[in-house]
């Protein structure tokens, strides 16, 4: 594990692929509870790596972390999902909640982990994330405390997992990173075609340790036709819909190849 205090105050956090950005405003506990909370977490969720590969909710798992995927993924269940789909967010939330714990009087929070961010705001508090589509930043989310957004998850085939889609980013508005971040992957597996354009590989041949076994993850995607795309778009885009309609996200931000389609009032675009 690696901790170090960035020039700009914020902390950063690293323990083998878990890399944390992690800030905090209104009470000094903060920090040093993000740092307390870290130690040792990497190593208690390999203990449970077997179960945490499992499709979710037939394996029984116990360590703190764990348990927040499971029930951030379960409600995903019927389709093939394990827990794994919300362990960047499901980590960022255990820190934060360590954090809010132990500093009482902090205004405002967030830990990022790899671009899953999970939120705390005091009343009166904003925060703002850049949206990035192909390295640009073109716009921002803007979340106010009386949100019930608490966390955010993007999720596409060129991102560090494994995708079954071809969507180039997909950004999911919850209630906390875990539940951001099964969704953003179910969502960006829903926006899917077929096209010669579009390479597909097995997962377990580009990492015999993924979750996903022998499914076809896709590896490149190559101009498609614009028609095509908008249906990609639209079936993502009926999968943000109903997944809004259960309470389980509040807003989705769906990009492929210079399109987009957004659900829920969530997102206030600058």
């Amino acid at each position: 594990m690696t901790a170090a205090l960035l020039p700009d105050g914020r902390l950063h956090l690293q323990d083998g692929p878990i890399d944390l950005i992690i800030a905090a405003h209104g009470d000094d506990r903060a920090l040093p509870a993000a740092a307390a909370a870290f130690r040792g977490l990497l190593a208690g969720l390999a203990a449970e790596l077997p179960g945490l590969r499992a499709p979710v909710g037939t394996v029984a798992l116990t360590h703190p972390v764990a348990l927040r995927m499971v029930a951030a993924c379960l409600p995903h269940a019927e389709a093939f999902i394990t827990p794994m789909a919300a362990v960047a967010g499901a980590v960022a939330d255990h820190i934060l909640a360590a954090m809010v714990t132990a500093a009482p009087g902090l205004r405002r929070a967030w830990v990022n982990n790899g671009g899953d961010i999970a939120l705390h705001l005091a009343p009166g508090e904003v925060f703002r994330v850049g949206l990035v589509p192909e390295l640009a930043v073109d716009g921002q989310a803007v979340i106010v405390a009386a949100d019930p957004v608490r966390g955010i998850a993007t999720s596409g085939w060129p991102g560090r997992s494994f995708s079954l889609g071809i969507a180039d980013a997909v950004t999911v508005l919850a209630g906390n990173a875990a539940a951001a971040d099964a969704a953003a992957t179910m969502i960006a597996n829903a926006v899917d075609a077929e096209h010669p354009a579009i390479q597909r590989e097995a997962a377990e041949m580009l990492d015999p340790d993924s979750d996903l076994g022998a499914r076809l993850v896709t590896v490149a995607v190559g101009p498609l036709p614009e028609a095509l795309v908008a249906d990609a778009l639209a079936q993502g885009l009926a999968e943000a819909e109903t997944l809004r309609g259960r309470g389980l996200i509040l807003g989705a931000l769906l990009r492929c190849q210079g399109q987009q389609v957004a659900t829920g009032a969530g997102y206030r675009l600058r």
